[in-house]
């Protein structure tokens, strides 16, 4: 029986370019960054989230077959794929926060019928919400 998810991929264009966005701008710790046999494990993650990590994968093979890493890698650079939902205690505080660090914002923080919300980019061009649920306060 499967008992969690401690792992989940973000395809990026440049990982040294991403590992620095993710550990400087975002404020996430860097969990592995090793290389076997030609693939980069860069991993990152938030501070207060020790079970779970973020794969900043660069697509190409043998991931991919190189018709579709570039597939993937114009997807991303189109700003095609959004990587997921990061949760906060205070949306605009972080927006404020991420924002004065270079982040870029594709929405500012408004109300939602599910909290508050942001929308920002990461330097590859994945998009993600920066969401304060209303169970938070």
């Amino acid at each position: 029986m499967i008992s969690r998810l401690n792992h989940v991929t973000v395809f990026v264009l440049d990982q040294e370019r991403a590992k620095a966005f993710y550990t400087e701008n975002l404020g996430f710790e860097l969990r592995n960054d090793a290389t076997l046999d030609g693939f980069r494990w860069l991993t990152v993650g938030p501070k207060d989230q020790k079970d779970m990590s973020i794969l900043l994968a660069y697509p190409a093979p043998p991931m991919f077959s190189p018709d579709d890493a570039e597939t993937v890698r114009a997807l991303v650079a189109k700003g095609a794929l959004g990587g997921g939902v990061f949760e906060t205690a205070d949306c605009r505080k972080t927006f404020e926060e991420l924002s004065a660090k270079g982040v870029t914002f594709l929405q500012e923080p408004a109300e939602r019928p599910y909290g508050i919300e942001a929308l920002f980019r990461d330097d590859s061009g994945n998009w993600f919400s920066l969401t304060q649920p209303k169970w938070l306060g």
